[in-house]
């Protein structure tokens, strides 16, 4: 086997999650939102939630779709660039995504249809179970794909037999020790990947003028969202980091740079250059004994240093240092973002701020990019270990050339960036055009007249 193939095939294959995830990630969290939205039209009749759910579910079918394609390519990929971890760990991750695609994939195909299409064609109730069935297909598929990636992660429940895991408990399987702190950090991230985007659409509208209901109220429940989830997803990150120091220690002292063991209280490096081969961290920045308050709740916790572990073993600690301050620093953002909406709110400046809004279309992206950071800070994390503790990444690979990889890497750069460069373009223009319908725009003539009347017009104030 030659390495540089192996390297190529982790570089293919995390090239192709990274796309992936993204989609999901929206759809998700937009699922719940159309459920939401489409209780509030049917519990109070205003319109604007009516247009606003059908507006979002624009964009969410999109997003699934888009994450089927590339989630399909995802499937192959086992088969063809990983057929050693298959052919190891199939018996258990085979299942899983089974049972994966046989409940939520088919909840959300077979009613899908009736979500988007079916508004004139069913009833109001009958809209509004195929929506829930819709948001529940994509909270199911949530959990059995966390289920299989976190038994990976946290291996229990099996025996290894002939060269192959065999599953002996199918609960600890699928609630292995990372499971729930896993799936419950996956799930409001989600929900905070969509409550940016909507934020940010509803400030971009804010900005060039409107002030109809339907602006106004997806723009406010996003923040109400945002301030409810980006404390929380701090909490449940910080029980994730327990779990995790105490599975796999080795991952924890990467993502703080830490090489030494230090008795008596352990700190904290703030920024630093973590270097693999000189076994240093450098420029680091050090807080005193923070972190044992943050990883052990103590103030004199251990924390094993990477140096007692073996060199084959180590994750990558110039990879990881980043990446995770990365996701945390925009959670840290997210939070204070939605702490001064509510002070904002209380002053009722939440619909005139325009700095705040502008913030909030720069804060668009920002779930996207927490998500994939913390994804590369768990997975990367993860290595040497493509079942921790229990089989290597090298030894998963299949025996491919590095040409082979290399061609086939290539071409799924230019295919995504075509195939979804256009879907994403799409979702922008979406965006970009904002919800319709007839209470919305006769809204917009009703202020448009009043302008008119006054001499001014709302949108010249913007240009």
């Amino acid at each position: 086997m030659d390495p540089s193939a192996l390297d190529l095939s982790r570089m293919q294959f995390a090239f192709t999650v990274s796309f992936h995830i993204i989609f999901p990630a929206l759809s998700i969290g937009l699922a719940s939102f159309l459920a939401v939205l489409e209780f509030a039209w049917l519990k109070t009749g205003k319109p604007h939630y009516r247009d606003l759910c059908r507006y979002w579910a624009k964009i969410f079918a999109i997003g699934f779709g888009m994450g089927v394609v590339s989630g399909v390519v995802m499937a192959y990929e086992f088969g063809t660039n990983w057929s050693g971890f298959s052919k190891f760990a199939g018996p258990i991750t085979g299942p899983l995504l089974s049972y994966e695609v046989m409940t939520a994939f088919f909840l959300e195909a077979g009613f899908l249809g009736i979500a988007l299409f079916g508004w004139e064609k069913v009833g109001a109730a009958a809209h509004f179970g195929a929506t829930l069935l819709v948001a529940l297909g994509t909270l199911m598929s949530t959990f059995w794909i966390l289920a299989s990636n976190s038994w990976m992660q946290t291996p229990q429940g099996f025996t290894i037999a002939d060269g192959h895991v065999v599953p002996v408990d199918w609960f600890k399987i699928i609630f292995n020790p990372s499971f729930p702190y896993r799936l419950a950090h996956m799930t409001i991230a989600a929900f905070l990947v969509a409550a940016l985007v909507v934020a940010a659409t509803g400030g971009w509208h804010l900005l060039k003028g409107r002030r109809d209901p339907a602006v106004k109220t997806m723009y406010s429940m996003a923040l109400w969202l945002l301030l409810i989830l980006a404390p929380v997803q701090a909490i449940v990150g910080d029980q994730h980091g327990l779990n995790t120091r105490k599975y796999q220690p080795a991952k924890i002292a990467a993502i703080e740079g830490l090489w030494e063991t230090e008795h008596g209280g352990t700190s904290l490096n703030l920024i630093g250059f973590p270097d693999m081969n000189a076994e240093v961290t450098r420029y680091a920045i050090k807080v005193p004994h923070l972190g044992s308050l943050i990883l052990t709740h103590t103030w004199d916790g251990e924390i094993r240093g990477l140096k007692e572990f073996p060199k084959e073993d180590r994750p990558n600690s110039s990879l990881i240092f980043w990446t995770f301050r990365i996701m945390a620093g925009l959670g840290i953002l997210m939070i204070l973002t939605a702490l001064i909406g509510l002070a904002l709110r209380r002053h009722g400046q939440i619909f005139e701020a325009r700095w705040f809004q502008r913030l909030t279309v720069a804060m668009g992206p920002a779930g996207f990019i927490s998500l994939l950071a913390g994804w590369i800070t768990t997975e990367a994390g993860r290595q040497p270990w493509v079942v921790y503790g229990v089989m290597r990444t090298a030894d998963a690979v299949s025996p491919v050339t590095q040409q082979s990889v290399g061609v086939s890497l290539l071409i799924f750069i230019m295919v995504y960036c075509l195939v979804f460069g256009t879907g994403i373009y799409y979702i922008l223009k979406l965006i970009g055009m904002g919800p319709t319908g007839e209470n919305v725009l006769a809204q917009t003539r009703s202020l448009e007249h009043d302008a008119d009347a006054t001499g001014r017009r709302p949108l010249a104030a913007v240009k």
